[in-house]
């Protein structure tokens, strides 16, 4: 398993170590573990001794991917993508028949004529741009890997938004604001996946109870007014062209780490069915509404601005309506600048 020191890759470790069906885990990380019963590999994922190091496996589980919204965007597509692609060539080269890949059901783009619940074969439609890009690459490789090495299966994983565990994403930062963003019109379809239930997932996938394409999250969805009961925030709703042109003006400017295109996510559906796990037996012990509720008390105390998270002193200075005030101030800086190059002004 690589990334097996920390996040989802050491939980994950520590929950296949313990089971019957599974004689030796073998983590691969760039630092030693904590996790017990586990044989810990150090180096950097993107060398190529992966290979020596994953000889005789039957299984590599590939979690060593970083979808952190603080990470520099070149640094992190790089190393995303190159990881999968030495860990796809390494497995092959060393003869491990099945690998497991996990990315995110966002491959499949949010779009308002998006069935309600996607199918796990459905196309992938997502726009190629920030993290959801570097997704797409790796299911690109994974899809290619089995053609250009005979022999090798490859399952990927797809969560729906996953919550629970402390995980810090674009998306769970949504939710970190003073108010939550609603593009007018739009009716978005909250699904969540707890990450109790994707590891519960991903252990299937390892033991070859699933295969191909598994999409997971908790069953139905939540309308955008009961998740902001549950998470107790009030909305801000503004017309698309404004959202979307003040957002893509702030990510041109590096005020914001997501694309605009990522407001997508929070304002069209991207419901997924988990028919091949519920076909295989497996069943979520969360729904979406205790999800949420996890949810809701891991961002407690949090203050994100812009996409960005920030501190205390910095919440004092800028204020918890931040980020709401910055969007709004820029489109109104739009909004001038149009009225001016209408009256033909400079």
């Amino acid at each position: 398993m690589t990334g097996a020191a920390s996040g989802l890759g050491r939980a994950l470790a520590e929950r296949l170590a313990g089971l019957e069906e599974i004689n030796r885990v073998v983590g691969l990380d760039e630092r030693r573990g904590d996790v017990e019963g586990v044989e810990w590999r150090v180096l950097d994922i993107r060398d190529p001794a992966v290979a020596r190091r994953i000889a005789g496996c039957d299984v590599v589980v590939h979690l060593d991917v970083d979808l952190s919204p603080d990470t520099e965007p070149r640094q992190r597509s790089a190393r995303n993508v190159r990881g999968a692609q030495t860990v796809l060539t390494a497995a092959a080269a060393s003869g491990v028949p099945r690998i497991v890949l996990c990315t995110s059901a966002m491959v499949y783009g949010a779009l308002a004529d998006n069935p309600v619940p996607l199918p796990d074969d459905a196309p992938l439609r997502a726009r190629p741009e920030g993290v959801v890009a570097d997704l797409l690459e790796i299911e690109w490789l994974a899809r290619r890997a089995p053609r250009a090495h005979p022999g090798l299966s490859v399952t990927v994983v797809r969560p729906a938004m996953v919550v629970g565990g402390a995980v810090d994403t674009f998306l769970t930062r949504h939710f970190e604001a003073a108010r939550l963003l609603v593009i007018r019109g739009s009716r978005p379809s909250w699904q969540f996946c707890h990450v109790d239930d994707l590891l519960s997932a991903l252990e299937w996938a390892t033991l070859g109870r699933v295969e191909g394409s598994v999409t997971v999250g908790s069953e139905g969805f939540l309308e955008q007014d009961e998740v902001e009961k549950l998470v107790g925030l009030p909305r801000l709703e503004l017309p698309e062209s404004l959202a979307l042109g003040a957002a893509e003006r702030l990510h041109r400017l590096g005020l914001t780490p997501a694309p605009a295109s990522d407001l997508a996510y929070v304002s069209h559906p991207w419901v997924v069915s988990s028919d091949k796990l519920l076909a295989a037996g497996w069943r979520p012990v969360h729904d979406n509404t205790t999800a949420c509720e996890a949810l809701a008390t891991d961002v407690a105390g949090r203050h994100t601005a812009l996409g960005r998270r920030i501190g205390r002193r910095e919440t004092a200075t800028l204020g918890a309506a931040g980020a709401t005030v910055a969007l709004l101030g820029t489109a109104a800086v739009v909004r001038r600048a149009r009225r001016r190059k209408t009256r033909g002004g400079t």
